[in-house]
């Protein structure tokens, strides 16, 4: 067993909640479904995220850019009846638009180029003064509806993941750099307080976050902060028509790679620019059933943890599985990215995600599998966590490899003889539907009594007990944390005022 000691008298250091600032969202024209806004509602009620992003502002469905012919003459017109709808929902559910500007209307687009199963035109503008136009337009638009002071509040990204082909036409760097800066121009002539910036490249290309800042410096281009994508996954092992399976890196990965970014933004000319993660998960694939797991949960709480030591931001992608990239979902659980599956149900990842949404901001204590924070109020909130790689080595062992629990012994100070404890635990067997619909069969359209089963088996081990002090002053708190487990423990002083029932007798209730 190992034991950990929490300082009685050490000041801890702010607990920076990056991970509450941002979640992403697919499309952003799924949110006129009844369905994403359901989903929505309930993770603003259990987490609370400040911001949200998500793609396709500029695409067709969403309906903005649209050309009129008068005559000989060509004139756009600009629709904001479906973005209108669309933030006015965001902002009625208190989380407010990160705006990634993107992709292409394909009446201004110079060529045919899409990605998705819904189209969107990865190719750059065949008029670049329309362009312009058109940002001015939509930015203009926004400060009339919801005022200027709030909109200085959106963070305006340009494209995504230019780095990729298949995102920005040859993923030519010098023409992304035109679209930037052309784009930044257009925001900051409206108004030089908004805030733009990118740019939004995924991992594995950090040459083009070192030339992007020097672009912005030699030519004099607005940038106020950068963006990156982060993800665990290697190229993929197996994949099948409706399924991708992939190797995941150790989670220190992605915390080095942070801290690779933080130092490049540092020794450029911009040092100490705001860098968000605008995506971050496990697998980049929406077909990946790793994001589904109580593992995912497991794998993802050390960097919850550790990763708002180098980032601003860092955005889980996406907040639910209303989402079709690839196609329509073709069953209930189908490996999408979302904190909660199709008819809103809540994955393990989602209680990680509300669990850490309890922590304090004042930061006692940290390692690999555990974090203990104070609240404002002196209560005690700590997450512990112990995740089992899952992958193809040890997938095929024979025998199947069984891991032991790992077993903690916490110390920690406590001003009272007497503790009220409240834990939820989530694990193999608890908080893990992917689970019961696989025990179902895997129905792939289940029936409203078997969506029900799922949710029931949705919810967290719950459980409550009274904690003494020792001789030390402290509570000694042990936890056993089996497979890919995560729990939360919340600590409070007792206010106990049996004494003051007269005549109580526990035994004449069987207590």
């Amino acid at each position: 067993m190992e034991t950990i000691r929490i300082p009685a008298t050490v000041k801890g250091k702010t607990y920076k909640a990056a991970w509450k600032q941002c979640v992403g969202t697919g499309r952003i024209g799924l949110a006129l479904q009844k369905e994403y806004l359901e989903a929505l509602e309930f993770v603003q009620e259990e987490i609370g995220f400040s911001y949200i992003r998500g793609h396709g502002l500029l695409s067709d469905d969403v309906g903005i850019y649209r050309e009129d012919r008068l005559e000989n003459e060509i004139k756009p017109f600009y629709n904001f009846t479906y973005v209108d709808r669309i933030f006015d929902s965001f902002l009625d559910l208190k989380i407010r638009p990160f705006v990634e500007l993107g992709f292409m209307p394909k009446k201004l687009a110079s060529g045919d180029q899409t990605l998705f199963y819904w189209q969107a035109n990865t190719t750059p503008p065949k008029d670049y003064s329309k362009w312009a136009e058109l940002i001015k337009a939509v930015v203009k638009h926004f400060i009339s509806r919801y005022g200027l002071e709030e909109v200085r509040q959106w963070p305006f990204e340009v494209w995504n993941e230019p780095n990729l082909r298949g995102f920005w036409k040859d993923a030519d760097m010098q023409e992304y750099f035109k679209l930037y800066k052309v784009t930044a121009h257009a925001i900051k002539e409206v108004d030089s307080g908004l805030k733009v910036g990118g740019p939004a490249i995924c991992g594995g290309a950090d040459h083009w976050l070192t030339a992007f800042l020097d672009f912005c410096h030699k030519e004099q281009v607005p940038v106020d902060f950068v963006t990156r994508h982060a993800y665990t996954s290697s190229r993929p092992v197996k994949f099948f028509p409706h399924l991708i399976y992939q190797d995941i890196y150790e989670n220190d990965h992605m915390i080095n790679e942070l801290r690779t970014v933080r130092e490049i933004i540092d020794n450029s000319p911009f040092s100490g620019l705001p860098f968000h993660i605008t995506e971050f998960n496990t697998s980049w694939s929406p077909w990946n059933p790793i994001h589904d797991t109580v593992f995912n949960a497991a794998y993802l709480a050390r960097i919850l943890s550790e990763a708002p030591d180098y980032v601003d931001t860092l955005s889980y992608w996406t907040f639910s599985d209303v989402f079709e990239e690839n196609d329509v979902p073709r069953s209930l659980f189908h490996g999408g990215f979302g904190l909660v599956a199709l008819n809103n149900i809540p994955k393990p990842t989602f209680h990680l995600f509300s669990f850490f949404a309890k922590m304090g901001d004042e930061e006692l204590y940290r390692d690999k599998n555990l974090l203990v924070t104070r609240r404002k109020d002196g209560s005690i909130a700590l997450a512990a966590w112990n995740p089992v790689y899952f992958g193809p080595t040890a997938a095929t062992a024979e025998p199947p490899v069984v891991p032991k629990p790992k077993e903690l012994e916490i110390l920690i100070p406590f001003p009272k003889e007497e503790a009220f404890l409240k834990k939820q635990t989530i694990n193999e067997d608890y908080g893990n539907p992917l689970k019961t619909w696989m025990q179902m069969g895997r129905p792939r359209f289940p029936s409203k009594a078997m969506v029900e089963t799922v949710r029931q088996a949705a919810r967290p081990h719950f459980s409550t007990y009274r904690l003494q002090t020792g001789g030390d002053g402290n509570l000694r708190l042990r936890l056993s944390l089996g497979k890919n487990e995560v729990t939360l423990v919340e600590i409070t002083e007792i206010n106990d005022e049996t004494g003051t029932y007269i005549g109580l007798d526990d035994r004449m209730i069987g207590y």
